[in-house]
This record gives structure tokens, sequence and C-alpha cells, in this order.
């Protein structure tokens, strides 16, 4: 396998400042762009997306991860993992690989080594040092905390905790003389939205034991329990949570639906998947104000309501909107569940029942109404893919143990299956029989050790992948469906836009068919001697006979054919029609001279033997044309 820094990339380009033209070469593939996620100040190297998946085939095929790794200090047990991505600032991250050829996605879920029950490497704060094998914890300073990298969401399941210093002893090895208060520890259960700068117990999401009282503690609230540990005591956490609800199919906004938000990103040569933690709700931090909250300040005096102060001039009184109190919405608890503990196998009783249900409270419709306009607004605007709150049940939600240190404090976990003091095979029967109630326990073992649910969580998360990915190919072929459909549809779109565009230009063209034969010159049809039907064209305007036909009468032998409409022009010529020449004699008039005046009178015409006499009307023929 080749070593991280062969396998690696780096995640930011070299800048280079040379404008000269260069030599032509290979392109190299885009580079992938940032993380949504704010990265280090003092980080050398910043998170990127992955690119593209034909990007990948050059990147080996990791089941387990890189990361962390040690440094070989002789002498040094706990250690600060480096090169490593934590989760800090309300992102976690989970180690990811390469996915296989063919894939839908290009990453997939995958371990890291010891791929077994343990402290979570990315899940702790920056200030707890670790052992390698991931079960031997050491914290600086302040109260910091690290969760396991495994979850409980039903059964009953139990584990230990060695205090190797605690209970406010000193250890012999402190590096810093000056410190007044000793080593303390802090063990419990937390969900996802517990803070890791703060120890167990200190809101709701997380419920404690601590060593200096033995008090259990909750939204800050310590009370009455058990009997105070220190160095050398092994302590049993202990918790049962009843059976995981099923999602509710007609309700598609319930949050038991399994959903991961989540995008695939490198840090320092490793895929990782990133993603936002689950935020804590208002109705959550709502419970962490006292409502018996005494105030031992003594108050200012103030002004009478009728005297004004001195100097203080009228002003007009400004009436603000009234502030509108936000709806609460219940916080659902887990009936039946509860957490004990145990001191060296001695029970400390049940400590906390009914716990908060650790899924997400459901939204509000005026909530995804607005995550709604807020994605097409960024759709719209063609923004870069950004990471959305997840309002589902991704697999990594439950109850996890929770182990808070103070002062160079120091613990070793056991998950079992071998205990140093083995808890009764019934705690059920145990708990309940303690509690007073007539119940006899079983021989039975009715809890687990921590170590098997590891495998089980992980499973988990193997098949979400297997589901995402068969979704993911779901929705691959539904979406070319809809292409082809599209497509088709465009098809017949422009095959209907084709047939209207030529049945327009048919129509554009008979019209401009019956507008030419309009306009055309119109025909006349004559009789020929032969009975024939001639066509006289009568492009050369009006004829003197259509003009003269209400005068003249038409002979018995001829039979006239007149233009349907009257034309500008004709082409008529009565000196070759038979029997319609006039009797006027022309030469006479052609032999008139200039002092000869034209007389008006009759004009004679014969007409079968006989002479009529027609009034001879001076007409010009360009006035009749």
């Amino acid at each position: 396998m080749p070593s991280p820094s062969e396998s690696s990339r780096p995640s930011t380009p070299s800048a280079s400042n040379n404008n000269h033209p260069a030599k032509k070469r290979k392109v190299a593939p885009p580079l992938p762009s940032p993380s949504p996620a704010p990265s280090d100040s003092n980080a050398n190297t910043a998170n990127v997306v992955l690119p593209a998946r034909h990007d990948l085939f050059s990147r080996p095929r990791l089941t387990i991860s890189r990361f962390p790794t040690f440094p070989d200090t002789p002498g040094v047990i706990h250690h600060i993992t480096e090169q490593l991505a934590m989760n800090r600032i309300g992102f976690r991250y989970v180690p990811a690989g390469v996915a296989p050829p063919g894939s839908a996605f290009p990453c997939r879920t995958i371990e890291s080594a010891p791929p077994c029950f343990r402290v979570s490497w990315e899940d702790r704060s920056a200030f707890v040092k670790v052992t390698p094998d991931g079960l031997g914890l050491l914290g600086e300073r302040g109260f910091r905390s690290a969760r396991c990298n495994a979850p409980v969401r039903e059964g009953a399941w139990y584990m230990e905790v060695c205090i190797e210093c605690g209970g406010g002893d000193r250890p012999p090895d402190l590096p810093d003389a000056n410190m007044c208060e000793g080593s303390h520890v802090r063990l419990g259960w937390a969900r996802r939205e517990a803070p890791l700068n703060g120890p167990v117990g200190l809101d709701g999401y997380s419920y404690g034991y601590r060593d200096k009282t033995g008090d259990k503690v909750t939204l800050s609230r310590p009370r009455s329990y058990g009997q105070p540990f220190r160095t050398g005591d092994v302590i049993g956490m202990y918790i049962f949570l009843p059976a995981r609800r099923k999602p509710d199919p007609s309700d598609p906004h319930d949050p038991a639906h399994p959903k991961r938000e989540r995008i695939a990103i490198e840090f320092k040569g490793q895929e990782y998947f990133e993603s936002l933690e689950y935020p804590q709700s208002k109705e959550m931090i709502k419970l962490m104000e006292f409502s018996t909250k005494a105030s031992s300040s003594v108050p200012l005096p103030s002004v009478p309501p009728n005297k004004k102060a001195s100097g203080a001039k009228s002003l007009p009184e400004r009436k603000g909107p009234g502030v509108e109190t936000p709806v609460l919405r219940p916080l659902p608890e887990l009936k039946g569940s509860h957490i004990a503990f145990f001191v060296n196998g001695e029970c400390q009783s049940i400590a906390f029942r009914d716990l908060y249900d650790y899924l997400p409270l459901p939204t509000t419709p005026a909530s995804r109404k607005k995550d709604k306009e807020n994605s097409k607004k960024r759709a719209k605007e063609g923004a870069p893919r950004e990471h959305k709150e997840n309002p589902f049940d991704d697999g990594t939600l439950g109850y996890y143990p929770f182990i808070s240190l103070f002062n160079y404090a120091r613990v070793r976990i056991n998950p079992g299956p071998d205990f140093d003091f083995p808890p009764p095979p019934d705690i059920e029967g145990f708990l309940r029989s303690s509690s007073g109630e007539d119940v006899k326990p079983s021989s039975q073992h009715t809890w687990r050790p921590m170590c098997e649910r590891y495998p089980e969580f992980m499973q988990g998360q193997w098949d979400l992948d297997a589901r995402e990915e068969e979704e993911a190919k779901v929705e691959a072929a539904l979406w070319a469906e809809r292409e082809k459909a599209e497509v088709a549809k465009k098809t017949q779109k422009e095959l209907r836009r084709q047939q209207n565009a030529a049945k327009k230009r048919a129509r554009e063209a008979e019209l401009r068919g019956a507008s030419v034969h309009a306009a055309s010159p119109l025909r006349e049809t004559s009789i020929a001697e032969d009975g024939s039907a001639a066509v006289i064209d009568d492009r050369f305007g009006p004829s003197v006979s259509s003009l003269l036909t209400p005068t003249l009468p038409a002979s018995e032998d001829i039979d006239q054919a007149h233009s349907p409409a009257p034309t500008a022009t004709s082409s008529v010529d009565y000196h070759h029609i038979p029997d319609t020449e006039s009797g006027y004699n022309s030469e006479a008039l052609e032999g008139m001279g200039e002092g000869d005046v034209e007389q008006e009178g009759d004009m004679e015409i014969e007409d079968g033997g006989e002479t009529l006499n027609m009034p001879v009307v001076d007409i010009d023929l360009s006035d009749l044309i």
C-alpha cells in the first residue's frame, strides 16, 4: 500500500506568478472547492471538498483510516493525536474511503484503527490526550470531555471505567506544582448535542456522576445520589433504553426517518464525511433557566413613575411592540429508561429515570417553509453546495459514554466482556428489587457489554450506505426517465412547431396566389367565326364597344362577351368583328380642312336595308380612355 505521503495530494494549489506563456502541457483536473466548514487559523492545510468521481480513481481504496498517528516518544503513554480532523465549531467528521467503481457516491464509511469500542478519535476535546489503543485518557487543565465511538439506542448495556487519578488527588508527575485543586472525574451518558468543552451534566443533554461528592448532576443541578469515588475505584456505568419506535410512514417529517446530510471532503490526504452537528434546541436551553433563582443583589433606587427626574426633558413616550413569546415544543421522554452507577461492584441505585428522547424535535411548518425559501434562493443564485441541518435520524443518535476530566485526571475504559467487578446477571431485576418491588432477579444475562455495541453500530452505518446507494440508483433511473420524457416532449414540441410553420407557409402561399390572381389582367372571351371561343386580352384599357354598348344595337349574329369588372384597358378590335362596322364615314372627317367645323347631327346607319338616323356625339377617344 502506498505511503500517506505518496497517496495523498496537496489540498491547496501552489500559486504561480509567471505571466509568460507556458509550453503546451496536459491540463490538470479542476481543483476541489473549499469545505463549507471553517478551518483553523493555525492549520497549514484547509479542508477541501473532494473533486469529481473520475478524479478519485488514482486514490487507494482504504477500509481503515490512515490516521491518527502517534509520536514515538519514550516514556510517554498519553498523546495528542496528529493529522486528524476533530469535531469543532458545530461540525463533526467521520472517516471515509473511496467507493468502488460503479458506485453512485464517491465515498463510503470506513473504520479507524483499532476497529473496536474505544474513545472516538474525532469526537473529543483537543485537550484530552489518549493512548494508542483508545482506552486510556488524560485531561489537562479545566474540564474537557470525550465521547466513545458507539452510542446506545436501545437495550441494556454496561461498561467499567477505572479511575487512575481523580477524586481530588494530585498526580505525582504534575507539571504545574502551583495548582491548588486536585484532579477530578465525572462520568455519565450524553447525547450528540452535549458540548465537549464542558463536564457531563452541564445541560439537559447529559447525565453525570461526580467523584468529589457522589452527586448526580444534569442541567448543572447536582442532587444527592451515591458515595464519592477516588483514585483506584472502578465505576460501573449502566443504561437501559426502551425499543426504538418505528418512523411514521404517513408523516414525512417524522424525525425517526433515517437520513444523512454530509459532504465528502479531504483533510491532509484523508477522506472524511463532514456534517453539521445536531444543534441544541431552544426548548432544552430554556430548561437551563432556573425558575427559583434568588436575587441577592440590592436593587438600585428608581424614580417614581409620576415624578420626573431633575433635568429630564419632556420626550414622547414610545411604546414598542410586545415581544412575542416563542412557542416551545414539548420535550418527549423515553418512558422506562434509566441510568445507574456501580462503585467497585456496589450498586448506587437508579440515578436518572425517563431520559429525554435522543431524536431531534419535529420541525415546524414555518421553519420548513423558511428552509425551502433559502434553498430556492441559493439554487437561483447558483451558490455552491452548503451544509444543512438534519432534522432526521442519521444513525449516530443515542446516548454515548461521556467522560469528563479535570486537572490531569486519568482514567481507563473497560468495555468488557471481562470486568473487574461483574454486575448481577439481571441488573433490571436487581434494581427493581432494590427499589422495593417484589421481583426476583433472573439468573440469565439481561444486559450486554459495550464491546458488542461497536460492530452493531458500524453495521448500521454500512446498511445506511447500501440504502443510500440503492436510493441514488433509483433516483438516477427516475432522473433518466424524466430526461427521456423531457427529450420526447421537446421533440414533439419541435415537430408541432415545424408542422405549424409548414401550415403557415402554405396559407401564406395560398394567400399570395389569390392576391396575384386578383391583381392579374382580366380577360374577355369572344366567339370566333368558326364558333370557337377566343380569349381576348384586355390589357390596353376599356374598349370602345363596351362604352358604346348602351347606344349601339348589337347584331343578332354576334354574341358579345363583356368583362365582369371595369378594367383600365381593352383589347377588343371591332374592325375585325363582322357586321359591327359603323356607317360613320371617317373619310369625310379626314377631308375637312382647318376652317371646316364639325357639325353635330344624325348619323345614318344601314341595318338590313333600313337606314337608321343615330345622333352623332362628338366624343374624344382619349376622354373615353
